[in-house]
């Protein structure tokens, strides 16, 4: 394959498809655009990209495949200004938008029949070109959604171009991928940012909730330090399916409001326990709508160096931690060490490595 790709975008996605489709596809020529100077300079240096492009039309007129990893409004901006481009009539244009049916309705409008909208569910504590990973997709879904003239065979031929990405590939209609989407990560966005605002202003008259938060709260509500940029985006662009969904979430707190007022035991249980068979039922450390990360717990003694100690033993077996905190909810001389880790096959080696090396106790939860 020795096509010329152009990435518009060098953020986390951006750059980790580069590397990725740069992986599987050596002779390709990747051409990356970005509103940051540095970001491009950065690409390029570390080999991300192999060109620097100009403005969108002029790199767009030699491009085989062109992929939009921008923000949802700023990717309709830039098919609006492709379809007054001339472009290459085998050319495939995509997108990694986390919403699809207005993107891809924008598309037919412009009648940019070679567009194929995408969406890879796969996502990262940390953003910018500095976090491109070419593993990033490895195992998670990447959806897609052709508009309704689509050709099967440059839908297949995106697919083995992001054959490096290691992802399983699904297709779905942009309306169903939105109400998906909306249900399993959209909404939790919002509930988990509205009960850490709730939490705001209950630290304020009761701080020592602030450290006890630092476990189970903390964990459930981590997706809330997503990037407020993007998600004001993402919620505009979705807006008719979350208000459905805010909605029905409004009247089943309305609901178990009414148990708590009439005392229903019987209810208040059926509540959890249908919702504990339901989780029972999901599928185990799968990527999903909301990327997954796996904590691994060690219990550690109060002494100078220990964490030092843990980190430089996981760093020479080349394990990388995407996060590391200390739980705050023991009074005794050992505390917990919390690891977390973006993929489940580098927990294992970590947990055999420190119980081998170390008289550590380590654990899941």
């Amino acid at each position: 394959m020795t096509k010329k790709i152009v990435i518009v975008g060098l953020g986390l996605i951006g750059s980790s498809l580069a590397l990725a489709v740069k992986k599987e596809h050596p002779k390709v020529t990747i051409i990356g655009i970005d509103i940051q100077e540095a970001s491009e300079e950065f690409a390029l240096k570390r080999g991300i990209i192999d060109e620097r492009g100009a403005e969108l039309q002029e790199a767009a007129a030699e491009a085989d495949v062109i992929l939009l990893c921008s923000p949802v409004e700023v990717v309709k901006k830039q098919l609006t200004e492709l379809s007054s481009c001339i472009l290459k009539p085998d050319v495939i244009i995509s997108d990694v938008g986390s919403t699809k049916k207005e993107i891809v309705e924008a598309a037919e409008q412009l009648r940019l029949d070679s567009f194929i909208g995408g969406h890879p569910m796969a996502g990262s504590h940390k953003s910018g070109v500095t976090a491109g990973d070419e593993r990033l997709f490895e195992n998670a879904y990447y959806i897609l959604t052709p508009n309704q003239n689509a050709d099967s065979k440059k839908v297949n031929a995106l697919k083995e171009l992001l054959k490096g990405t290691q992802a399983k590939f699904v297709t779905l209609e942009p309306e169903e991928h939105d109400q998906i989407t909306g249900m399993l990560s959209h909404l939790p966005h919002v509930i988990a940012a509205g009960l850490v605002n709730q939490s705001k202003v209950f630290n304020e008259e009761h701080p020592r909730a602030r450290q006890l938060a630092a476990g189970g709260f903390r964990d459930i509500t981590r997706i809330a330090s997503s990037d407020p940029e993007m998600w004001t985006d993402i919620l505009l662009n979705n807006k008719e399916i979350l208000l459905d969904l805010i909605t029905g979430w409004q009247n089943e707190m309305d609901q178990v409001s009414q148990w708590l007022k009439n005392g229903n035991q019987e209810a208040i249980f059926q509540f959890f326990y249908e919702a504990k068979e339901t989780r029972n039922q999901m599928p185990i450390h799968k990527e999903g709508a909301i990327p997954a990360f796996y904590d691994l717990f060690v219990d550690i003694p109060d002494v100078p160096g220990v964490i030092a100690e843990v980190t430089g033993i996981l760093g020479k077996r080349e394990l990388s931690l995407i996060n590391l905190k200390i739980l705050e909810t023991r009074e005794d001389i050992f505390g917990i060490l919390q690891l977390t880790f973006k993929r489940k096959e580098d927990l294992e080696k970590a947990k055999e490595t420190l119980e081998k090396e170390t008289a550590y106790l380590c654990y899941e939860k």
